[in-house]
């Protein structure tokens, strides 16, 4: 069972900046860290990705805004979201996968505000 907790959301202006951290309960250096959100009233979605080697992807609608960082020393994988957007507003989730199972952080409100 690996647990995640994420922290770090918040509310904040349109064109601010927030970071997010996600810290697992085990060793993350062979595992994928993902963010994904879930807007008000629809469905979750695929933020950013980082993989063991630190490539990483992103979803179209944040690329060039938000970054995704991991410290395996400390299993911790970061999300820096700048310029910030009021359609970024929703609650973030972490993600792993492990032993090829899913894992699910409790997720951390994000709420932008114009």
């Amino acid at each position: 069972q690996v647990q995640l907790a994420e922290s770090g959301g918040g509310l904040v202006q349109a064109g601010g900046s927030l970071g997010l951290s996600c810290t697992a309960s085990t060793s993350i250096l062979t595992s994928p860290m993902a963010w994904y959100r879930q807007p008000p009233g629809k469905q979750r979605e695929f933020v950013a990705r980082i993989l063991s080697r630190n490539y990483t992807t992103y979803g179209e609608s944040v690329k060039g805004r938000f970054s995704i960082s991991r410290d395996n020393a400390k299993n911790t994988a970061y999300l820096q979201m700048n310029d910030l957007k009021s359609e970024d507003t929703g609650v973030y989730f972490c993600n792993t996968i492990v032993g090829g199972l899913p894992y699910w952080g409790q997720g951390t409100q994000v709420t932008v505000f114009s």
